[in-house]
């Protein structure tokens, strides 16, 4: 998704609806049109030696090595995040 900016928002994500909603796994990429991470949430369970509260949950802000805790945020919350710093 490219916005008028030309930064740019990459996003997967692979939902179960079976019965419940189960997110198994998720990634929002925002970046500038320079390609430079502004953040990126995702679930993958590589930082576990973090020993983050949300774990696998985490967010990397600004950088790949800033990661923070977080929890998983929905398309829509993502969005508005991009907009609040607008």
């Amino acid at each position: 998704m490219n916005f008028i900016d030309g930064s740019i928002l990459y996003w997967r994500e692979f939902v179960n609806v079976k019965t419940i909603i189960n997110r198994g796994m998720y990634v929002y990429q925002y970046m500038t049109a320079s390609k430079n991470i502004i953040f990126r949430y995702d679930n993958t369970r590589h930082h576990k030696k973090l020993n983050l509260p949300n774990f696998p949950h985490h967010k990397h802000d600004g950088s790949e090595d800033n990661i923070i805790s977080s929890n998983a945020p929905s398309l829509i919350e993502v969005l508005q995040e991009i907009e609040n710093l607008a």
